[in-house]
């Protein structure tokens, strides 16, 4: 099956054209199968159709999808009361002349409205990654071990860590995430709604915050994988950030979600 690509930047075309000198570029793409450890939400069908759906397995709502209603004001009573004239006054005063007619004020500019505070985020922890609608995980560095293949990480609140450093001048810092985790949602699930412009940071242990942009989004069929990981994961190229997560129609076994969501995202100057 084919890769579909929602972007295609000339950033990644020169990475396409490179060829990867660490080993484990390749051997990574073992990592994104999650087979074992991955499984789709109990008591709905495996067969998923769309990927967004299919971050979860079955059809549960996504975050935003809760219905808000807006408060209407209270009428204001109405009321029939009118102004009598005085019926006492009865010699009649000549009126006295009219005022020379003024002229019209000079017209005032409107205020301001005031402003209005940021809402208050929360502060994000060392150690974390913070995706675009704010789920975080925390990060596990990890290396290519002998059979080329990346741990993944032990609960769906981490996320495996591989590649280069943060702020590096080239090279790919991966970042993989299981979709859900024993029946629960993942936050490496918000990558089947990730889009170009979202923006995602990462803080690193020492409490220093290093932003990316969101450049790329791809969905790739994990039988492809391989030959796109010397261009998505090599540490040659301009250094970004890449993300990765499952999903896809569940087939069991050994490949678990037929594809993977990942989205590449680059630093803010």
């Amino acid at each position: 099956m084919s890769s579909s690509s929602e972007s295609t930047t000339p950033g990644a075309r020169r990475r396409a054209a490179g060829v990867v000198g660490v080993g484990g570029a390749v051997g990574i793409a073992g990592l994104l199968i999650f087979g074992p450890t991955t499984t789709p939400v109990p008591g709905t069908p495996h067969a998923i159709e769309q990927p967004r759906s299919s971050v979860l397995g079955h059809n549960l709502a996504l975050p935003g999808a809760a219905e808000v209603r807006f408060g209407v004001p209270a009428e204001q009573p109405v009321t029939d009361e009118t102004v009598e004239p005085d019926v006492e006054q009865t010699a009649e005063i000549e009126p006295p002349p009219p005022p020379p007619p003024s002229p019209p004020p000079a017209p005032q500019a409107a205020p301001d409205p005031p402003a209005q505070d940021a809402p208050a985020g929360v502060a994000q922890r060392p150690g974390t990654i913070r995706l675009p609608q704010g789920g975080t995980a925390d990060l596990v560095r990890q290396e290519v071990g002998a059979d080329r293949v990346l741990p993944v990480p032990d609960g769906i609140n981490e996320a495996t860590w591989w590649g280069s450093g943060l702020g590096a001048n080239a090279g790919a810092a991966v970042f993989a995430g299981h979709v859900n985790w024993q029946g629960s949602r993942g936050p490496f699930a918000e990558l089947w709604e990730s889009r170009i412009g979202n923006e995602v940071s990462v803080m690193d242990r020492d409490g220093r915050e290093w932003r990316y942009s969101v450049s790329e989004v791809y969905t790739v069929h994990k039988d492809d994988l391989p030959a796109r990981a010397a261009a998505l994961f090599g540490q040659d190229g301009p250094h970004r950030i890449v993300l990765v997560t499952c999903g896809g129609r569940w087939q069991g076994g050994a490949l678990g979600y037929e594809e993977n969501r990942i989205v590449v995202a680059t630093p803010v100057a």
